[in-house]
């Protein structure tokens, strides 16, 4: 039995990397430190415990893990370090030979967090401490949201899918998930706690039911009828797991929202075997082609990773005609990073570093005017808003349910966490929203 005296007036610092998962993560271990009676520090004050949630999807999330680990240590040089994710799983003897880092936990022992916290006398502890890494089988549930207003509920851990530039199978392990019964309770824990907004996540959620059985469609159906939450997203599922069937259902469902995220990676059909990828541009054209046939507003985002092994000037051309033939509203783009261990070392044909820049910027480029065109479309409709919880100094925001983000100029009396109609107006200053206000009853 854990001593949680010890924790008492203590404070704490959160700095996750990476996706929607580590953020819930995070919130679960943030929430289970305040139980124990750690509250999270203030704006410029020294913390006691330094929590860092690390990301590894690339050499680039490598490093900024490694300086967001520095850039703590230097602003709460007698904190507590915890470090901890995927980077940590992957690499722990590396993490563990940063100065200042105290304990590296892998992705298995998070929940055992307050046993290695026992000691916060940092100057008595001497050379940083790793637990070391368990086989990865369990499932260890998490929703929670932080400072946020949307909860991240995770359903799903693991990928069976061995991509061939990919490490996070090694990270996270095989996929496994929690139970329908146990997610829905879950769902109904947020709705209690006032929550309207569920993030489904996972690594690979589409694959959900490996554990229990049951499949990803028979999820979302059973949480749909969550009262009191009020809207749901689906945070990134795999094209050749979203079935027309789960397509259909969202297009008609109470909550859940017109907002999808899909990992096209490449379009390339060539470049998708090199990657061993389980569709081809084909499948993922249909799937897009089903969304907007039911779904004409649907905000719709695409993974793209660009100077991959393979892909030659000729398969990086294909690919941007094909991502430019979709009706598709944003693309997240990636360069592609070299990691140790996997298959894509095996292949020969190399894009060099400024290329890969050229590419990138060109796709982000294309992908802006995509994102403003939908935005422009919109504008004088009349939309439902979630607001979040602004910035001090910064006016409400919120998304429609489409995912258009938008800025609230008449926010008198307005309170986070609260559904209101919005008139839709032209686009805020830097292009990042729509300005919009409140309409009256």
């Amino acid at each position: 039995m854990i001593d949680t005296s010890i924790f008492q007036d203590k404070t704490a610092v959160y700095y996750t990397l990476g996706c929607k998962l580590n953020f819930s993560e995070t919130s679960t271990i943030g929430k289970m430190l305040k139980e124990a009676g750690v509250r999270t520090a203030r704006k410029g004050e020294k913390a006691d415990i330094c929590i860092v949630n690390t990301c590894s999807v690339t050499e680039v999330a490598d490093k900024k893990c490694r300086q967001a680990i520095h850039r703590l240590v230097k602003n709460h040089p007698d904190a507590f370090v915890v470090v901890t994710g995927c980077y940590a799983q992957l690499k722990p003897t590396q993490v563990a030979q940063i100065p200042g880092v105290d304990v590296v936990l892998g992705a298995e022992q998070k929940g055992e967090l307050l046993s290695y916290l026992g000691n916060l006398q940092k100057k008595e502890l001497g050379e940083s401490f790793t637990v070391p890494t368990k086989d990865i089988r369990t499932f260890s549930p998490s929703c929670s949201r932080g400072d946020r207003t949307r909860y991240f509920l995770k359903v799903q851990d693991g990928c069976n899918y061995y991509c061939t530039y990919c490490t996070i199978p090694i990270a996270r392990g095989r996929s496994r998930n929690g139970s329908i019964q146990s997610l829905v309770n879950q769902a109904q824990q947020v709705a209690a706690e006032g929550g309207k907004e569920i993030v489904i996540t996972g690594v690979n959620i589409g694959d959900f039911g490996h554990s229990t059985g049951e499949t990803f469609l028979d999820l979302i159906k059973a949480l749909d009828k969550v009262q009191g939450i009020e809207r749901y997203r689906i945070s990134s599922i795999e094209p050749d797991l979203l079935t027309d069937e789960i397509i259909d259902f969202c297009a008609q469902s109470r909550a859940f929202m017109p907002h999808f995220h899909i990992p096209l990676q490449c379009g390339s059909d060539a470049v998708l075997k090199l990657m061993h990828r389980h569709y081809d541009s084909a499948l993922f054209a249909q799937k897009i082609h089903r969304i907007k046939t039911v779904m004409p507003d649907a905000f719709i985002g695409v993974d793209v990773i660009v100077g991959s092994r393979g892909e030659t000037p000729e398969f990086f051309q294909d690919s941007f005609d094909f991502i430019n033939s979709l009706d598709i509203t944003q693309l997240h783009v990636f360069s592609y990073s070299e990691r140790p261990g996997t298959k894509a070392l095996n292949i020969d044909y190399v894009v060099d570093a400024k290329e890969k820049h050229r590419r990138s910027q060109l796709l982000l480029d294309w992908s802006d005017e995509r994102t403003q065109a939908f935005y422009a479309r919109h504008i004088g409709e009349t939309k439902t808003v979630l607001l979040e919880k602004p910035k001090a100094g910064m006016p409400f925001h919120g998304f429609t349910d489409n995912y258009i983000r938008v800025e609230i100029s008449n926010h008198e009396g307005l309170e986070d966490n609260t559904l209101v109609p919005v008139l839709l107006g032209d686009f805020n200053e830097d292009k990042t929203a729509l300005c919009a206000t409140v309409v009256k009853a």
